[in-house]
């Protein structure tokens, strides 16, 4: 799998997502478990989203594991 999201965008995906998730389990809005989704691509390195409209903010493309 190819990463498509530098350090600073995984960064800001799991801090927003974790307000996110807390503020959705103390009784915020539903749309507000977008965190997970964040938490989860900032943890693998790759957005879905990003793929499909072919944007990626990682500066080069390297595999998560093998050369």
């Amino acid at each position: 799998m190819k990463i498509n999201l530098a350090i600073w965008d995984r960064t800001l995906r799991f801090f927003f997502g974790v307000l996110l998730t807390a503020w959705a389990i103390a009784g915020g809005p539903w749309w507000a478990y977008v965190g997970v989704y964040m938490i989860l691509t900032a943890g693998w390195g790759f957005c879905p989203m990003y793929a499909v409209m072919r944007f990626k903010t990682a500066k080069i493309e390297e595999k998560r594991f093998g050369p």
